[in-house]
């Protein structure tokens, strides 16, 4: 399913309305420009014809003598298809006087008062006030309909130009008071199960003051929850490794008693369960302690001792070869432990579900990344992924609590580590690597500046 944007639903619904209303608008301006240029173009019609009376008068004192077809012509300088057009006719219609760039016939064959549109001209027609003859007023068609498409330019022309300018600024205004719901999401999407502070005040409109409060209250009972789940697990987990711990021990000496007797297989059995039981003890003291999030501390130290101390430990606990080669030196900052946590969970890994003919191969590069590969069958991306979940376990024999990888994936983000897990090895058809990727920002810039300093 697609997912919208709020701001750009405001945005864009805002736009459709207000260009919709300009438009609008625009139109309506267009048509009474249209409609008052039009009238004041007409008015100049009916003052033209008024003004023509002198030339009626002229017309009556000399009356006398014939009129050539198509009327007398007067000629006038700067006359140009711009001008206006006149005509005087008789009132049988018979044509005495027009203009020079008038028509040799009428503008319209039945003279009566009133305007009148033809092919070429806007024509005015009215009667002299003695009676005896008519005024025709043109004007031209393309000269008219130039105006009215200049004027509506005019009044339409800068709404036009204004819209790209309404977007911007809607845009603008709009995300600006969307800012306070960023920021109220940006500080949402920071908690988690080691940050479960409220969220502070905020300047909150006052539709999400109420969210505000809901989400804090959510925040607190969740933390309720969480410690109250934490706290359960440390003391069972802490309360149970004594006793296991003496049971562990009883059964060993008892398997000693039964060697080589028919219950001695039984005896194995019972220890081999005692020391699962208390791996999953371990492994649940440290989830505990990874979820409270003890890592955010901000010491320096130098990684690849630590993993060397935890590669031999697992070469001695599991008779499995473990080689460690790459740079010698890795600072980042973090909890030491926390760290040895991460990678002795990586390790055991690698071991258990690792074939024993095939050495553990560590590697650790000048770019801040450790490579930890182990020989086995090629996994899908479906399987790795159900790994990484609590008390889960891929298709294996080998011993486990379904914990390492859950415990990791809450670990590297404490280390501001990235974790990648790949199957199979690049360039090979069995295997699995996991890369863990620490920031440059935190160990070679760091080193730099400490070795800057020491200089």
């Amino acid at each position: 399913m697609k997912r919208w944007s709020l701001a750009s639903r405001i945005v864009s619904g805002t736009l459709i309305i207000v260009l919709g209303a300009l438009m609008l608008l625009s139109v309506l301006v267009a048509a009474f420009t249209r409609y008052e240029v039009t009238e004041r173009l007409d008015n100049s019609l009916q003052e033209v014809a008024e003004r023509l009376e002198f030339v009626i008068g002229e017309l009556d004192k000399h009356g006398e003598g014939a009129t050539p077809p198509g009327g007398q012509a007067a000629r006038l300088p700067g006359v140009n298809r711009r001008t206006l057009a006149y005509q005087i006719a008789s009132t049988d219609g018979r044509l005495e006087v027009r203009s020079q760039n008038a028509p040799e016939t009428l503008f319209v064959p039945h003279l009566a008062t009133g305007f009148y549109n033809i092919p070429e001209f806007r024509v005015y027609i009215v009667p002299s006030v003695s009676g005896h003859h008519y005024i025709l007023v043109g004007e031209p068609t393309f000269h008219r309909n130039e105006a009215v498409r200049r004027a509506i330019l005019i009044s339409v022309l800068p709404m036009v130009i204004f819209f790209p300018a309404i977007w911007i600024l809607v845009r603008w205004r709009v995300r600006r008071a969307m800012q306070p719901l960023t920021s109220l999401q940006q500080e949402i999407r920071s908690r988690g199960g080691a940050n479960l502070a409220p969220i502070p005040p905020l300047d909150l409109p006052e539709e999400l003051v109420a969210i505000h409060s809901a989400v804090n209250l959510l925040l607190e009972r969740l933390k309720m929850a969480l410690s109250t789940e934490r706290a359960f697990a440390a003391n069972a987990a802490h309360e149970l490794r004594n006793p296991i711990g003496a049971l562990l021990a009883q059964v060993q000496i008892l398997r000693g008693f039964l060697q080589h007797s028919e219950h001695e297989e039984r005896a194995t059995t019972i220890m081999h369960q005692a020391r699962r039981i208390g791996r999953m003890m371990e492994k649940l003291l440290q989830l505990s302690r990874v979820t409270s999030g003890i890592a955010l501390t901000e010491e320096r130290f130098d990684l690849v001792p630590v993993i060397r101390f935890l590669a031999q430990e697992l070469e001695r606990e599991k008779d499995q070869i473990i080689k460690l080669s790459g740079a010698s030196h890795l600072t980042i900052r973090g909890d030491m432990d926390i760290a040895g946590i991460l990678f002795r969970n990586l390790l055991e890994n690698a071991v258990l579900h690792g074939s024993s003919l095939q050495p553990v191969r560590l590697l650790v590069t000048d770019d801040s990344r450790i490579l930890i590969s182990n020989d086995c069958d090629p996994l899908t991306p479906e399987i790795l992924q159900d790994m990484e979940k609590p008390f889960v376990r891929g298709k294996t024999d080998a011993e486990g609590s379904g914990l390492g990888l859950a415990i990791v994936r809450q670990v590297s983000p404490q280390l501001q580590a990235d974790i990648t897990i790949t199957s199979p090895v690049p360039g090979k058809t069995r295997g699995i690597v996991i890369t863990v990727h620490f920031p440059p920002s935190d160990t070679d810039a760091d080193a730099r500046s400490d070795e800057n300093k020491a200089i």
